[in-house]
């Protein structure tokens, strides 16, 4: 019994030693930053590699190091299985000394990552999922939410068209934590402005075959069929409404989160019309063709906001950094808070105590063929949505934190 009650003394000695020597050598290593996405499934040109490219084009920017360290970036595939995004996070958190992951495509995935950077005391910056629930019940002192949430689509897009006459609507959603939130937030401010919802119906991530949702949306004879999806299951969904005369039988498609990636997708002809909200369109000014270019130059596509999002928050953190001279989670969360957001991609930013990041959105609309002029030339801008009506204050959002 001695011999056994000395084994596990040894061993938790063992650990505590290993415990001990890794976050000495994370606190004295290189500032490494994880971005973490799905890089192979229904997600991969919403972010994707480009998200890890958009980092890189930060890390350079900046100089490719602060405080004297070296700047290291890593990549993953969470494969929008929240399981394997948790275990690469306690990984790279735990073992390989990783300070922040970022972009985090899928809210499961989010929600689930966010979680453990709370537990281990470790910063996340969300550019890639919606659910505004990251800065909102959810919502931790290391954690932070860059490019657009549910609350900002729903008031754009959703509000946008219910003033247009498009009053009563149907919902495609996907079936999981971004689409609920997404769903919610949409029906909301329908109903606010004097809208109906008529019904909705719940499809599984990345479907092939929407006819029997679609058919749902058709019989409703809502005005208005709302996609709270995203990535390959909007563009196909968006290709089998157009197969079933949807459209063209009166009924209006609104993509919910349509980004520049499934507008290249689809093309102008099956995309004309459609209303979306972005945080970030390539040629809208100097600054933003500034950073579309040179990201074209490396990929030969134009960015879209969760990959020019990716790049911001990467650049804001590294500033942070700087900033709070050292790369010591809380000291970097507080600056993060503090400082201004201004690149090449977000004017006047501020972060909200709840790590909420708030800014203009954009109400776009894809171009029809004839008006687009050169490529990539698909979006006219509709309205600018200033920060302060697109994201939900502090109180409202329902986050603990002050």
């Amino acid at each position: 019994m001695k011999k056994l009650a000395l084994s596990f003394l040894l061993g938790g000695c063992v650990l505590a030693m290993a415990s001990a020597a890794a976050s000495a050598q994370a606190a004295s290593g290189p500032v490494k930053i994880g971005i973490l996405d799905d890089q192979s499934g229904v997600y991969a040109d919403f972010g994707g590699k480009w998200s890890v490219e958009a980092a890189k084009m930060a890390i350079e920017e900046f100089g490719g190091e602060v405080l004297g360290k070296k700047i290291e970036l890593v990549s993953a595939d969470h494969q929008n299985k929240p399981d394997i995004a948790s275990n690469i996070a306690r990984q790279w958190y735990d073992a390989e000394g990783v300070d922040m992951i970022g972009e985090l495509t899928n809210s499961a995935v989010a929600l689930a990552v966010h979680a453990i950077a709370k537990e281990k005391k470790k910063i996340d910056i969300v550019t890639g999922a919606a659910s505004s629930r990251l800065t909102g019940d959810a919502c931790q002192p290391y954690g932070f939410h860059w490019t657009y949430d549910t609350h900002a689509l729903s008031v754009g897009t959703g509000g946008a068209l219910v003033k247009a006459g498009g009053d009563t609507w149907f919902f495609l959603t996907a079936d999981y934590a971004f689409g609920y939130a997404l769903e919610k937030d949409t029906s909301a401010v329908i109903t606010a402005a004097g809208g109906k919802v008529l019904g909705s119906v719940k499809h599984p991530l990345s479907t092939a075959d929407f006819s029997s949702f679609l058919l749902q949306a058709q019989a409703s004879k809502a005005k208005v069929v709302g996609l709270a999806n995203a990535g390959g299951d909007t563009t196909n969904a968006i290709k089998q409404a157009a197969e079933f005369g949807i459209t063209t039988g009166g009924q209006k498609i609104a993509g919910l989160l349509f980004t520049l990636s499934e507008a290249h997708g689809l093309g102008l002809k099956a995309a004309q019309g459609v209303v979306a909200t972005e945080g970030y369109y390539w040629d809208r000014d100097d600054d933003s063709r500034k950073f579309g270019e040179a990201f074209f130059k490396r990929t030969n596509r134009m960015p879209n906001m969760v990959q020019a999002g990716t790049y911001s928050s990467v650049l804001a953190y590294l500033k942070a950094v700087k900033a709070a001279g050292s790369k010591d989670p809380d000291a970097v969360a507080a600056k993060l808070k503090e400082l201004p957001v201004n690149d090449l991609v977000v004017k006047n930013g501020k972060v909200l105590p709840n790590g909420r990041m708030v800014y203009d959105m954009y109400l776009l609309e894809v171009k029809k063929p004839a008006d687009s002029k050169k490529p990539w030339d698909y979006y006219k801008v509709v309205s600018t949505i200033p920060g302060k009506e697109a994201f939900a204050t502090l109180a409202e959002s329902g986050c603990p934190l002050k």
